[in-house]
């Protein structure tokens, strides 16, 4: 691939923004080589505004001779972008898909196209402290694997997967993961008020709390249940509150709610009638 590969993204939403933020720091490309498209005029006009990238309201137009076309649209827009774009994806370039539930055999059926990527990145990419699952189909050359790894990598970890099932699991994992952290956060600060924090104050201890734990984790590399045990004193308060957890089956809620997160998201792949796509 060459050096600043021109990069074509259909869909101007949050993840796209993170990935024209992190392609351009890392500098991937340029932004006179990132073309953003979608049918909203002023959002890419605010995005070439910010970061000096090409706006488009025509997808055709966009994909014009570029090296990489990632697809960052909603799933229930997938189908639209298909049929604009099936045939026309420029020959030698990959496609990169962050679609959630869009399998790489629907994405090449639905494009006419073969060299396709199927990536799960998640929201923390904002930051550049995401985690990306993707998985490349047998068509996509190395060179294209390395440059899908650049941008992937300007996000945050990627981790290269060897299965496509994967990536449903990864979906439910860490693509929709923050959701369960931001929640669980909003939990304990609520709870912080409860007893009598200020909000700012519970937010702040929260805050610290997770980001410290979660730290001390990838630090020690020690399995959780160890590093929990370390500050659970017998009869203490902690032992309490873990008790009451148990007891209300916090585990048990969260790993079914990973679980439907899964279901949901290989029933996105099977199309609105919960049917696989026609081969």
């Amino acid at each position: 691939m060459a050096s600043n590969p021109t990069i074509a993204i259909i869909g101007s939403g949050v993840m796209a923004e993170a990935m024209i933020s992190g392609i351009l720091k890392q500098k991937v490309t340029i932004a006179e080589k990132i073309r953003t498209a979608d049918v909203r005029l002023e959002r890419v006009n605010e995005l070439k505004d910010r970061y000096g990238v090409v706006p488009f309201t025509d997808n055709l137009q966009a994909i014009d001779h570029s090296d990489v076309v990632i697809l960052a649209v909603k799933p229930q827009r997938i189908e639209s972008v298909y049929a604009i774009l099936r045939g026309k994806i420029p020959t030698g370039a990959v496609v990169l898909s962050i679609v959630a539930g869009a399998s790489i055999a629907a994405i090449s059926h639905g494009l006419d196209y073969n060299a396709v990527i199927r990536a799960m990145p998640n929201t923390p990419a904002q930051i550049g402290e995401g985690i990306t699952v993707w998985v490349a189909s047998q068509a996509v050359r190395e060179d294209q694997v390395e440059m899908a790894r650049q941008i992937l990598t300007a996000m945050g970890e990627e981790v290269l997967a060897d299965e496509e099932d994967y990536l449903d699991m990864a979906t439910a994992l860490s693509g929709t993961g923050p959701a369960y952290v931001f929640l669980f956060m909003e939990a304990m600060i609520d709870a912080g008020v409860h007893l009598g924090f200020p909000r700012r104050i519970s937010e702040q201890l929260v805050g610290q709390t997770l980001r410290g734990s979660t730290d001390f984790f990838l630090g020690t590399k020690t399995h959780p249940a160890h590093l929990r045990n370390l500050v659970t004193s017998p009869g203490g308060t902690t032992a309490e509150a873990l008790y009451y957890l148990e007891k209300a089956g916090f585990r048990t809620a969260i790993s079914r709610a990973i679980w439907a997160a899964y279901e949901k998201s290989k029933a996105l792949g099977r199309g609105k009638n919960g049917e696989a796509p026609e081969k």
